[in-house]
């Protein structure tokens, strides 16, 4: 039987796929058609989110003692979901997970995959000083360096110059991986209190389809048949993402697996390569050679 973080670690690899395939799908979006605004980027990705999560959430479930779950069981499993303490971080999770994705589509638009994605990737960073300074998960010394070598694999890949036009569009992308740090380790303290995933990622994706919908339609921008496709090919790649992540947390404590959301980086650049005919170059593939030899390090 697989341990507790050899579940985590598949977990987040799925979840890193799953980010991966989302940022793909974006970055192909504005290929198809004229330019789309983050905000609507946003809507269609969470939307479907939003109806995967709902039918995970709402289907027949069975109790720990195997009997089917009663409308009465229901009603005490969402009353205790709610208290407020889960109110609290289900609203942060969702506030910060929503300025994380409209940071990180205006990036992505703006600048190229990888410096959108790596950038990005500065999430488990994030995660692990949150999950320290406010679930008291404190890492050490041994799992803090493989997430500093991973990081140095980021930079080596990325390469980014945060001066003249880009320099905006890299902030943003910055402040995405911030902001996801936040909301992964609300979603560990979430967990840790037996919160359905499927139910957290319901909240999510609803609050984030609420925010986004008036900043769409005050400026829709029409879309062609590919882009609406593509845009629901990323909400399955957010959806595969979120589950993933979610379960991963619930799983195992940030310090013990963040470094393996590195592979997002892997995932994205073997992307590129397909897609985009980008071919990496020596410092890139130092970097990947150092994010594999960090996960290696924390296996």
């Amino acid at each position: 039987m697989p341990s507790a973080k050899t579940k985590g670690i598949l977990a987040i690899l799925c979840s890193a796929f799953g980010f991966a395939l989302m940022a793909l799908f974006v970055r192909l979006c504005d290929d198809y058609g004229a330019p789309v605004s983050s905000f609507q980027k946003s809507f269609f990705r969470n939307v479907v989110a939003l109806a995967i999560a709902a039918a995970a959430w709402g289907r027949t479930r069975r109790t720990l003692d195997g009997r089917r779950e009663t409308r009465e069981d229901f009603r005490h499993k969402t009353r205790d979901v709610l208290s407020l303490r889960s109110k609290v971080l289900l609203l942060l999770r969702s506030l910060l997970g929503t300025v994380g994705i409209f940071a990180n589509f205006y990036a992505l638009s703006h600048i190229t995959i990888a410096e959108g994605q790596t950038l990005n990737k500065t999430a488990p960073f994030f995660t692990v000083i949150f999950a320290w300074l406010f679930l008291g998960e404190k890492a050490t010394r041994r799992q803090v360096l493989p997430l500093v070598l991973a990081f140095l694999g980021v930079v080596f890949i990325a390469k980014p110059g945060f001066a003249g036009a880009a320099a905006f569009p890299l902030a943003m992308g910055l402040l995405g991986g911030a902001c996801a740090g936040g909301a992964y380790a609300c979603v560990r303290a979430l967990r840790t209190h037996q919160v359905d995933p499927a139910f957290i990622i319901l909240f999510f994706s609803a609050f984030s389809c609420l925010a986004s919908l008036p900043f769409m339609t005050a400026s829709f921008d029409p879309m062609t048949l590919g882009q609406v496709l593509i845009l629901f090919g990323a909400g399955a790649g957010a959806a595969i993402g979120q589950f993933g992540i979610t379960l991963a947390y619930g799983y195992a404590a940030p310090r013990d697996i963040a470094v393996f959301d590195y592979a997002n980086i892997l995932f994205t650049a073997a992307f590129g390569w397909i897609f985009f005919a980008q071919v990496p170059d020596l410092w890139s593939v130092l970097g990947f050679l150092a994010i594999l030899l960090a996960a290696f390090r924390m296996r």
